[in-house]
């Protein structure tokens, strides 16, 4: 997707319309997460959208045009943080918004370019999330582990582990920590990311949440989308056992599952390349 012509201006009609649909798309997520909330329940696999993504469910539901487009008519966001009025329009202020997040602006395009620059490696199988239980009976979830602590610790010893991302990595057991080919750290993130990992396809979303509203509404929902997508691959082909969850396992173990893993992660590999050229786009034209 091409940046947004700095002359674009959305009436009332067209921004309302799109203002519902985001609503809509971003309550698929929300919906029952708010329910469960109230019910004071937990869940596996789908909290992770919103507990270790910090966006709320409110900001969420807050649709925003983006750089470069301005809306007619008497717009809510003439009253929200960042955004300006320019006679009869609002839209966002490019000036104010990169005063306060002009750094995060940077590290993260300089961030998801070097990522897009690499090759894809798929042969991690998703070992991250069992080198995060491995030797140790203090799991993450309180679910089973489909093959019990022995079993799993033995998928473990069987495969080499090569995990890229830090925020996965940061998770590892004690004992895991030696048995990754890398050591990756926050200040070595730009060097090592790769499009292949899941986490870095995951975290699109969180790169659009910090860049806020320049970001347009259905974009940042494009990265949810496909972020709640990827965590139940990611779930599903972990050690635990989902499956009262609704989730059957990808057994990456076999060599059945091990296949079925790479097909999913080289689709999602396939998807986030184009969202992360999305938010380079949005990055390059807030500065322009």
């Amino acid at each position: 997707m091409p940046p947004v012509s700095t002359a674009t201006v959305l009436d009332v009609g067209e921004w309302s319309i799109r203002t519902a649909t985001h609503e809509q798309r971003v309550d698929r997520w929300v919906g029952p997460h708010r329910e469960r909330r109230r019910r004071g329940e937990k869940h596996p696999v789908l909290d992770f959208l919103f507990t270790y993504y910090s966006e709320s469910p409110g900001r969420l539901r807050r649709w925003h045009p983006g750089v470069g487009v301005a809306l007619a008519g008497p717009a809510p966001h003439a009253g929200w943080r960042w955004y300006t009025a320019d006679g009869d329009t609002v839209r966002l202020d490019t000036a104010g918004f990169l005063a306060d997040r002009g750094d995060t602006v940077r590290f993260v395009r300089d961030l998801l370019v070097a990522t897009a620059s690499r090759p894809a490696f798929t042969g991690c199988f998703g070992l991250h999330e069992w080198a995060m239980v491995y030797r140790d009976a203090d799991t993450r979830h309180p679910v089973p582990l489909r093959l019990g602590q022995a079993g799993t610790d033995a998928v473990v010893e069987a495969h080499p582990i090569r995990c890229s991302h830090f925020d996965a990595f940061r998770f590892f057991t004690p004992a895991a920590v030696p048995r990754n080919r890398l050591q990756p750290t926050r200040e070595s993130q730009p060097a090592l990311e790769q499009p292949g990992c899941l986490h870095a396809g995951m975290d699109l979303y969180k790169w659009a949440c910090k860049l806020g509203p320049a970001v347009p509404g259905e974009l940042l929902v494009d990265c949810l989308d496909l972020a709640a997508e990827i965590r139940e691959l990611d779930m599903r082909a972990s050690p635990y056992d989902l499956r009262d969850a609704g989730y059957e396992p990808v057994a990456i173990e076999t060599p059945e599952g091990k296949a079925a893993y790479v097909a999913a992660q080289r689709a999602f590999t396939e998807r986030g390349a184009v969202l992360r050229q999305r938010l380079v786009d949005v990055c390059d034209v807030l500065l322009g």
